[in-house]
């Protein structure tokens, strides 16, 4: 039997913020229990505060929950060998601005353990793939939302994982780059990847996920497959609005 790609089971995160004395508590998860299949695109939608972030960061291991447990590819989440096999695309990546995009890329391969004889070319070969292979040799001070966002998915690549976490890929980003990016989800999905991601685009998660889970409050309140919204008269949309304002 194949082994999941993501395993969360009775996922609960309440943070704790102490101010003045005070102590106030937030429930970011509560009680999720998802599973993503090896080989599949799977996509997490929610409205702002439902636990799209905090689910990535419990499975990301740089966040720590208050209850539950977390398996990547079998291991426990946070662990070295499962952040080894995790590749990870925040909504808003950064840069040093004064490194080139290859120098970046370099150095993010040195972090993720990459052979030091393998790291030029998978640093050129990422470039090559997320289209920044023209734009080498400027800073990345110089560059746009857009080619901040290929050179973040450059980094996720880097040293060629098998889970894929992407949290917004697409946001910001201008028709064209955002059809790029589709067509090398769908590219890396065939080529055994695993993805899972976060979006407030519902017409791309529709275009390229095989199943979708909707958060709600910290909790799961539907998962839906591709059969489901294709026979769907809305589509996922109309699914996501009912299931959103139903209380």
């Amino acid at each position: 039997m194949t082994v999941p790609a993501l395993r969360l089971s009775g996922l609960v995160k309440i943070y704790s913020r102490s101010h003045l004395g005070r102590v106030t508590k937030t429930t970011g998860l509560s009680g999720l229990d998802l599973t993503v299949n090896s080989g599949e695109i799977f996509g997490l939608l929610g409205l702002n505060g439902a636990g799209k972030t905090t689910a990535m960061k419990l499975a990301l291991g740089l966040l720590f929950p208050t209850a539950g447990e977390i398996a990547v590819l079998g291991l426990k989440a946070g662990t070295d060998e499962a952040k080894s096999l995790v590749g990870y695309l925040p909504e808003l990546p950064y840069f040093y601005p004064y490194l080139t995009p290859v120098e970046s890329l370099e150095f993010y391969a040195r972090l993720s353990g990459v052979p030091g004889g393998l790291i030029k070319e998978r640093a050129a070969a990422m470039l090559e793939k997320t289209g920044l292979a023209p734009h080498a040799k400027k800073r990345t001070g110089e560059f746009s939302k857009g080619m901040l966002e290929r050179l973040g998915l450059a980094q996720a690549l880097v040293h060629d994982p098998r889970l894929l976490i992407l949290d917004e890929p697409v946001s910001g980003l201008d028709p064209l780059a955002v059809w790029d990016f589709r067509e090398l989800f769908l590219e890396l999905n065939r080529a055994g990847k695993t993805l899972f991601l976060s979006s407030h685009s519902i017409s791309e998660v529709e275009k390229i996920c095989h199943r979708v889970a909707i958060l709600k409050a910290g909790r799961l309140a539907a998962l839906v497959g591709q059969n489901e919204w294709k026979s769907a008269p809305g589509g996922l949309e109309e699914i996501f609005v009912r299931t959103v304002r139903e209380k």
